[in-house]
């Protein structure tokens, strides 16, 4: 399987890495990269990849999987270059938010060309091969031959974990969940550390202390048959120091105010596809 990403961020960076660590071999794995700074960092972190200032045609003609890895507001100008360059019938995968498949569709002309077009939104602990993607493609994923299946998940496996969802709609929920997700993780984490700190703790042992409790009960939530309330009861002895802080956080509506927020994230997510939607000249929303 041979890769072109166009655009060599953070995200590309972190599936390149998941890749060759996966056993693929550079010469399978190119990068477009405008930014000079950008593409000297690619060719300094891994030996042999081809990395170009500007669009290949021969090398994208010759790419099964294709990765948009730019920012969504560049994702119309790069994909009408390169819808003229693609060969029928490849991959192409987008990474960006917000990008609906019918945009990109459009943008790529891909009426008679039969792409199959992917939207991914992978997570930042991809950057330590610990993310997880949710995955929507058209065509939808039980069409798919499955060579190109397993394609697809063979990248987005190479960073950690991967679900696939019914409708592009969902698409929105996952951006809360899990695309989003890390930062409140990251919000509760500096909160307990305050607190720490703020009980007398020194601030290396408060964070340390958050940062493995984090660790220690995400692992054990991953690895136990049992529901998350179940193992909170486990924690919670009656009249106990745990039982005073649910009992603080529920009097407060902390878990209300984490799913209203999720919520939230959901409503931009898709307000972010109608923007996007609304530059095509009003078509937007919808599902294929």
């Amino acid at each position: 399987m041979n890769i072109c990403f166009i655009g060599g961020g953070n995200m590309a960076t972190a599936l390149i890495g998941g890749l060759l660590g996966k056993g693929f071999s550079a010469a399978q794995i190119s990068v477009v990269e405008i930014d000079a700074a950008n593409r000297e960092r690619l060719k300094s972190t891994y030996d042999n990849i081809v990395v170009f200032a500007e669009q290949d045609q021969l090398t994208i003609a010759k790419s099964d999987v294709v990765v948009l890895a730019v920012k969504p507001q560049h994702m119309e100008a790069v994909a009408v270059q390169l819808g003229q360059m693609l060969s029928a019938g490849t991959i192409v995968l987008t990474i960006a938010a917000g990008i609906r498949i019918k945009n990109l569709a459009k943008w790529l002309g891909n009426q008679n060309k039969g792409f199959v077009l992917v939207r991914a939104m992978p997570n930042t602990p991809a950057l330590v091969r610990a993310g997880i993607a949710g995955l929507y493609s058209f065509p939808i994923k039980e069409m798919l031959p499955p060579q190109q299946l397993k394609q697809i998940e063979t990248i987005m496996g190479a960073v950690g974990s991967f679900v696939w969802v019914r409708s592009e709609g969902d698409m929105d929920a996952v951006t809360a969940v899990s695309g989003s997700g890390p930062a409140y993780f990251f919000y509760f984490i500096e909160a307990l550390e305050q607190a720490g700190k703020e009980l007398g703790l020194p601030e290396k042992t408060a964070r340390t202390l958050a940062l493995e409790t984090a660790l220690g009960a995400a692992k054990l939530a991953h690895e136990s048959t049992e529901n998350p309330a179940t193992l909170r009861a486990r924690v919670t002895s009656k009249n106990g120091t745990t039982e005073r802080a649910l009992l603080s956080m529920e009097a407060n509506h902390v878990k209300q105010h984490i799913i209203t927020a999720a919520h939230a994230a959901a409503a931009r997510s898709r307000e972010m596809g109608d923007e996007l939607g609304d530059e095509l000249g009003g078509e937007s929303g919808g599902n294929q």
